[in-house]
């Protein structure tokens, strides 16, 4: 199956912000883990960007995990790019 990177952005004043949706977004994502789609998921370290890789059978599928995302509903991701990756190690 492919993999998928996102990079993605928070909104300001996210650690504030996230607080009313964050338990629905760990909850979603300990899902797509456990469904082996989500390989790893995680802020910088000064919380202004997301990373994550997916292992997903197409873009579509990873876009629409995204945008079903509460961070994503609510603003807490403000922008986000979806990239095919090949892994070469």
């Amino acid at each position: 199956m492919p993999k998928y990177i996102l990079y993605g952005s928070y909104c300001d004043d996210v650690l504030i912000k996230r607080t009313p949706y964050r338990q629905a977004h760990l909850d979603g994502l300990a899902r797509q883990k456990e469904n082996g789609i989500l390989i790893t998921i995680g802020p910088t370290k000064d919380t202004t960007k997301v990373f994550a890789i997916y292992d997903a059978p197409d873009e579509q599928t990873v876009k629409n995990l995204v945008e079903g995302d509460p961070y994503w509903q609510n603003e807490i991701w403000t922008e986000y790019e979806i990239k095919e990756w090949i892994q070469a190690i």
